[in-house]
This record gives C-alpha cells, structure tokens and sequence, in this order.
C-alpha cells in the first residue's frame, strides 16, 4: 500500500495552491516569484510552468521552452490518475496564447469537479501603460470566459480597462470599473495600481454577497522611480496569501501585501546603490529571499482608507 499523500492527509491550515504560470531558471518572476512568499505564508504550492526560459525577456536574449495547452492537460491528467487533483486555490499569471488559455479554462472546470469550493485568484496579465503585452484576442477570451469564473482579480489600470471596456482617470472611474467587474464574476477585485495625475495607488472592492454595494478602498503608494520584474507575480501572490488569512478584511490583506512589497521594493534598490549600480537604468531583480522576514512579518506602513 502505497504512503498517503501528506498535503493532502494532513493539509496545511492555510491551503492548497496549483500555479500556472511562467518559470525562469535566473531571476523572479512569475512562479519563481509566487510560489516562495506563499510557502513563507504556510501554503502547499504545486507549480506548472507555463514557459521555461533561461532568464526574463528584458536581458538582451533568452533562450528555453514553452508549454502548449495539451501538454499542460497531460500534467493534469497525470495528477488526477493518481488522485492528486484536490487543491483549494488556483492561481494564473502571464499566459500568451488563446489555445493555453482555453486549456486553462478546462483546468478549472476540472479542479471544481474535485472542489466545488475552489477559490480561483487570476492576475489577467494583458500590459500595462497602453501596451498590450499578448495577442489582442485574449483580451475578449479573458472578458467572456476567464473573469466570470475567478474569484479574485488583481488586474492594473490598464488590464481593468481593457477588461471593462472603459476609461479609468478618476478615482470613480477604478471603482466604477471594480463595480463592473464584480457583475462579470468575482468577488474581490484589486486594481493593483492607478496612475492619476502622477499619484499612484491601489484600489480594492470586496463584494460579500452577489448584488450587494462592495466595500471599497484605496491605499495610496509611493512611487518609486525605478522598473522591477516581478512585482505583479509577487503582489497577486501575498494578496492570495493574506486575503485567505483575513477573508472577511481585504482592505488588511491588502495592508499587508502593499507593506510587504513596499520593504522589498525599497532593499533592491538599496542593494543596487550598495553595489554601485545606477537603479533607474533598466529592469531590477528583486531581492526576494532577502525579503522573507518582511513577507512573513510586514510592519503596515501603507493603510487602507474607506470609500463612504
């Protein structure tokens, strides 16, 4: 007789996490840079990686592989025959073509067959700053299909726009838009960040029950002149960690993930200084594991404020 499966026998308090999203051998991004703040937070994290690369695409060059959607449905096939399929959270991140996408839609049905209670957080990674990052059709797969299923979305500015087909240049404008998208589906909503006006900040809006006015919020963030890679994986990822600890406060889950990103944010760039390197000149690495006591513990610099 085989030995149980201790993840599942004796789960973890916190949960069960499938992540689909892309890998880099050097570097954090994507799963590289989830899959270890959740581990840190008490999470089981089983990994599929979308993309294999040697390094992210802002180096010079990247050499390595990408997943196609049935070798993706081969993995989930391989889990399930071993009765490996029970997870309580999914998570996504950058997906690039409608055929993976499609395959990721399928995942899901399936692991709701397993879990009707499955919680599924989706960062609907489509670009930023007015530039699409994929395939202008994913935009209306992701609208029609993906957002009615999720449970948590943590889109930016720009992905809520295209996601709601409006403009966002107001704060009433990120609410409206959050309104929008909670009638298309989930539940919570964070627009991760909002450029208005040169300040930057986070909106959320948690709707507790279908058709009921959400609690809304917003925390107002620094802006820091410098571009990381790795910060929206990271930030979709503490979101799910903390608003899963905190279920009924996302504003303190938000609090928390902000705070958290906020200090690691702010030691790369120190790192960078300390090494002599000019840290507004290109794409940073984040110092991640240097960062595991500000990911575990988070000193709350960064408050959520009420919308009345």
């Amino acid at each position: 007789m085989a030995p149980p499966i201790l993840s599942l026998a004796l789960p973890s308090e916190t949960g069960r996490v499938l992540s689909i999203q892309s890998h880099t051998v050097q570097g954090y991004v994507g799963n590289k840079s989830a899959i270890f703040p959740l581990q840190l937070l008490g999470y089981d994290v089983d990994p599929i990686n979308s993309v294999q690369f040697s390094n992210h695409t802002g180096y010079p060059t990247f050499k390595g592989q990408v997943l196609n959607g049935q070798q993706l449905w081969e993995l989930i096939e391989g889990l399930e025959a071993n009765d490996l399929l029970y997870y309580t959270h999914l998570l996504t991140g950058y997906i690039g073509s409608v055929s993976f996408l499609n395959t990721v839609l399928k995942v899901i049905n399936k692991l709701r067959t397993i879990n009707p209670k499955l919680k599924y957080v989706c960062d609907p990674v489509l670009g930023d700053e007015g530039k699409l990052y994929v395939p202008a059709e994913l935009v209306a797969v992701y609208h029609e299909r993906v957002v009615p299923l999720a449970t948590m979305l943590t889109p930016n500015q720009f992905e809520a726009e295209q996601l709601t087909a409006s403009r966002i240049v107001s704060e009433r404008d990120g609410r409206e838009a959050c309104n929008t998208l909670h009638a298309a589906g989930p539940s919570k909503v964070v627009i991760t960040s909002i450029n208005i006006d040169g300040n930057l900040f986070l909106i959320g809006s948690d709707q507790k029950e279908k058709g009921q006015t959400p609690e809304q919020f917003k925390i107002v963030i620094p802006k820091i002149s410098a571009y990381f890679t790795g910060t929206g994986d990271l930030m979709t990822a503490l979101l799910l960690g903390w608003s899963n600890k905190y279920p009924d406060n996302l504003g303190r889950a938000a609090e928390l993930a902000v705070s958290s990103l906020q200090a690691l944010l702010h030691r790369t760039l120190n790192d960078y200084k300390s090494a002599g390197y000019d840290a507004q000149s290109s794409s940073l690495e984040i110092r991640l594991i240097q960062s595991q006591d500000d990911i575990c513990h988070p000193q709350v610099k960064f408050k959520a404020e009420k919308y009345t």
